[in-house]
């Protein structure tokens, strides 16, 4: 279920937890959330979902870099370019709304046919990654079931897919916190890291709908009973 990350302390999180404190960090179901100011502190919606998303570890120069990264799958790259110009013509096409409804339409609709083929790359691209996972998510960071442990100030390059718009973004990220789970899994928290701010306002979009959906879905669950 979703709900407000406010930077509340909700439960230790593995051998991070006291790490996270003493680095300005402290932790909320694998976010690493700024001890801020109360004014300034970032609320951050966290939602259960379910994504494709696999992830390298970084090391030397890499690891401590903040440009943006780059994938070597030439449909990956595609599909985040096409969303990221999706993104960045939204203000042209509002003023366009203004002048020519028609032409609006015409556009809205050559955007949908865009996003069809996108989640056709979106399905040969899933067979790549693997099977979707079910991830808890927000714009501050992602927690994960990983078969294997990784180290806490670990980082990472996460490779994600959101459904169904089939958002793919490439995101840097660092670990902090890993813990083990009964069945025999480890639970990985892993906070963004040098977020442009378009892929920012991309996750904030895929969470608001995914919401929406959510919200949508409840109210229809009473008439269906």
């Amino acid at each position: 279920m979703s709900g407000l990350i406010r930077g509340e302390k909700k439960r230790a999180c593995g051998g991070a937890w006291q790490a996270a404190l003493h680095s300005d960090h402290y932790c909320c179901h694998g976010f690493a959330m700024p001890t801020q100011d109360e004014d300034d502190r970032r609320e951050y919606y966290r939602i259960d979902d379910t994504i494709a998303l696999e992830f390298t570890l970084l090391s030397g120069p890499e690891a401590l870099a903040s440009d943006e990264l780059h994938d070597n799958s030439p449909l990956f790259n595609l599909l985040s370019d096409l969303h990221l110009m999706d993104f960045e013509s939204q203000h042209l096409l509002r003023h366009i709304t203004e002048r020519d409804r028609t032409l609006a339409n015409y556009l809205k609709v050559m955007n949908k046919r865009i996003d069809l083929l996108g989640q056709a790359v979106a399905q040969s691209l899933l067979r790549d990654i693997g099977s979707p996972r079910r991830v808890s998510l927000s714009e501050g960071g992602v927690s994960f079931n990983n078969h294997q442990a990784v180290a806490v100030d670990s980082h990472l390059a996460l490779k994600m897919v959101l459904m169904p718009q089939a958002l793919g973004l490439l995101l840097r990220a660092k670990v902090v916190h890993c813990q083990a789970l009964p069945s025999q899994q480890f639970e990985i928290g892993a906070e963004f890291e040098a977020l442009t701010d378009a892929q920012r306002q991309l996750l904030a979009r895929h969470i608001l709908q995914r919401q929406a959906l959510e919200r949508r879905q409840a109210r229809e669950q009473p008439l269906q009973s």
